[in-house]
């Protein structure tokens, strides 16, 4: 074994000492690369299946670290976490047969092998292990993450323990990294997360809107940054810094328009324990009736923050008695058919919509900010419907609009394919014609709340009749209106 592994390492080392990226297509390159990504994941399967032995044979005062994860984070180069992480999910495959197969064929990475073992563990069911690892096939690893926090959370006996746990562990780190710039990690409860995310997101918006009126483009992490040290100068009194931010200062044309634009142009400040803050930046909490009335979830019940994770009911019934959350519960009527005459989903629709897709559509993107898409063109429908709209990233929207990408036929995650590609639907044109429309074939959509509140006699809006069709969510805008836990 010893010699096999040796001569494996001499022929990579050989091929890579060959190497010339700059002598290959690029086509060449990605199947290169491709190749040897699934060697290097066949290499880190091997240091995996080892890492428990070598935790159970460590010996400190041999070594001369404390701990096996110590010992292998500095033989290669990692984090200490990366290698803790190896070596709990090689303690925990024993017990995970599928996990350890999927692992030995190479088809899981050491983030996701984590991810799914930790997730599949806690389940101790093998129907959850074998949907995870296909899963892990094709999710984004944020996806695969989330959807294992979800598992984890259903089969956690003692959720309000765990929460407890997460706010013992809380911490916030601040050093400078190599490349001199000071950074920031921090790390807490789901619900604590919510409250950072909704004093941020609001400020991030409106950075956003000024940067694009003053023909600005920066990445999302930038803004975010901004809006971060805009909320700590407010706290402090200080006036919040340009929308540039401190190291790209507006130019005077910008400023003019900001003097035009008055107070709006700058982030407004956040007042601390604001009980009225704006709806369209508040937390979404996805929470099942029964759940609810029962106190805990079970089965396939949910219980999350949408876009943090999941909480404890009783923390959730908590946060309901605060202006910070939307709430969408699984159980009311049905919102799908509301036809809105407006270019843009109503505030209702949004809601359902964030309830059915909580981030871009696109199979394997984990980007949550999204730009609601008309399957077809607005101008050629004139409505708004959910079951013609999908929410998509930016970028992917681009690809749509610009590039004549689409999303291939189906609901929920799905692949974008390019125009040449056999699934795009313009290959489909005419079958789709000689079968006649059918718009429930398009949206599998879930039960909601009472959309009485969100009225459909609205000027530009008709309802249709739908009874088999499931309900999608909607917000109430009455506040009274929110069920009561028991």
């Amino acid at each position: 074994m010893f010699q096999e592994a040796t001569e494996i390492r001499n022929r990579l080392a050989a091929l890579v000492d060959r190497l010339d990226p700059d002598a290959v297509s690029g086509t060449a390159a990605r199947d290169l690369w491709g190749l040897l990504d699934a060697s290097e994941r066949l290499c880190a399967a091997g240091k995996t299946l080892l890492a428990r032995r070598i935790a159970q044979t460590h010996r400190p005062e041999t070594v001369g670290v404390k701990s096996a994860a110590e010992d292998l984070a500095r033989r290669a180069g990692t984090t200490v976490g990366a290698a803790r992480d190896a070596v709990e999910t090689s303690a925990r495959l024993p017990e995970l047969p599928l996990v350890e197969a999927a692992l030995r064929r190479g088809d899981l990475s050491p983030a996701q092998a984590a991810a799914v073992s930790a997730a599949a563990a806690a389940a101790a069911d093998p129907a959850t292990e074998a949907r995870l690892v296909e899963l892990a096939a094709s999710a984004s690893l944020p996806e695969l993450r989330e959807e294992a926090a979800r598992v984890a959370a259903a089969a956690d006996p003692d959720p309000e323990a765990t929460n407890r746990r997460l706010h013992r562990r809380r911490a916030l780190r601040r050093f400078t990294g190599t490349d001199g710039a000071w950074t920031l990690i921090a790390k807490g409860t789901p619900q604590a997360g919510a409250a950072i995310n909704t004093a941020l997101d609001q400020i991030i918006d409106q950075i956003f809107a000024a940067a694009r009126r003053d023909g600005r483009r920066e990445a999302y992490e930038a803004y975010a940054f901004d809006a971060l040290l805009t909320l700590v100068k407010t706290a402090h009194g200080t006036p919040a810094p340009p929308t540039g931010g401190a190291d790209n200062p507006v130019s005077l044309s910008a400023e003019r328009a900001a003097i035009k634009r008055g107070p709006a142009a700058e982030p407004p400040p956040v007042p601390a324990g604001s009980s009225r803050p704006n709806p369209r930046f508040l937390a979404l909490l996805r929470i099942d009736i029964e759940a609810l009335r029962r106190g805990a979830v079970a089965g396939q019940e949910l219980c999350e923050i949408k876009g943090v994770g999941p909480v404890p009911v009783p923390v959730a019934a908590g946060l309901l008695g605060q202006a910070v959350l939307k709430l969408v519960i699984t159980r009311g009527v049905d919102v799908l058919n509301v036809t809105h005459l407006g270019r843009g989903p109503t505030a209702a629709q949004k809601i359902a919509l964030a309830w059915a897709s909580p981030g871009c559509t696109v199979a394997g993107c984990w980007r949550t900010r999204v730009e609601h898409d008309h399957r077809q063109p607005w101008k050629d429908t004139r409505h708004t419907r959910l079951d013609e709209l999908d929410p998509l990233c930016e970028f992917h929207h681009d690809l749509k609009t610009r590039h004549g990408w689409a999303l291939v036929a189906g609901t929920g995650k799905r692949p974008m394919v390019p125009p040449d590609d056999p699934r795009h639907p313009r290959h489909h044109t005419q079958e789709d014609r000689s079968a006649g429309p059918d718009r429930t074939a398009s949206h599998d959509p879930a039960p909601g709340i009472d959309t009485t509140h969100a009225p459909d006699h609205r000027r530009g809006r008709r309802r249709t009749a739908a009874p088999e069709q499931r309900a999608l969510p909607a917000l109430p805008s009455d506040p009274s209106t929110h069920p009561q836990p028991p």
